[in-house]
């Protein structure tokens, strides 16, 4: 039986992953940032900060994190199964009950299945583009990750706060270092570093938060 504590160091630790990963491709892709920070400016304002609610209305926030995790899933092999049944994959014989690990990760960089796959396109998911492409980042059927929506939820709220609250620039101008770490989890070798300074459009709103 997986304890509580497991389960919120798990979802906490994934989720703080995947933002340092998103905040690492916008500061990489400084007119990605841009295109964001003007969606939500149009979308929510400056006179108040965003909301939960408001995130699923950020369509192209939506699409920045659907490819952080198309590039950087948090379980990259996923969690191990068990197949229930004899079955016969890709011409392979997969007996009942054998260890199944799903590589998410080369999934997702398939050049057959994703053009330019190794590219940060946030674009390649707008307007439903992607729909029918295999993304699997939180596996998929009744055993996929308990906690997807709250993950979304908390990503997208996190990484719109930032990109709505300040102005973010590299350190010393340098491309951040995008080097993976092995793992079960993919988090980053070099921790992110970043120089932010807040908006003086929402100082007021800062303010008074």
């Amino acid at each position: 039986m997986i304890s509580p504590q497991n389960l919120i160091g798990a979802g906490t630790e994934t989720t703080s992953t995947m933002t340092e990963w998103a905040m690492s491709l916008l500061l990489n892709h400084p007119a990605v940032l841009e295109k964001a920070q003007a969606e939500i400016d149009a979308l929510i304002g400056t006179s108040r900060l965003v909301s939960a609610d408001d995130v699923t209305r950020l369509a192209y926030l939506q699409c920045i994190v659907s490819e952080t995790l198309r590039l950087y899933p948090a379980a990259p092999t996923l969690l191990p199964h068990l197949s229930s049944a004899d079955s016969n994959v890709g011409g392979y014989n997969v007996p009942r009950d054998t260890m199944l690990i799903v590589n998410a990760y080369a999934i997702h960089r398939d050049p057959v299945a994703w053009e330019d796959p190794l590219e940060f396109r946030p674009e390649r998911f707008v307007d439903g583009k992607a729909d029918g492409l295999f993304m699997i980042p939180f596996g998929m059927g009744r055993r996929r990750c308990p906690g997807k929506t709250l993950a979304l939820r908390m990503i997208g709220m996190a990484l719109a706060t930032l990109v709505q609250c300040f102005d973010w620039e590299r350190v010393d101008g340098m491309e951040v270092d995008m080097t993976e770490g092995g793992g079960l989890t993919i988090a980053k070798v070099v921790p992110l570093e970043a120089v932010c300074r807040p908006r003086v459009v929402m100082r007021d709103v800062l303010q008074n938060f």
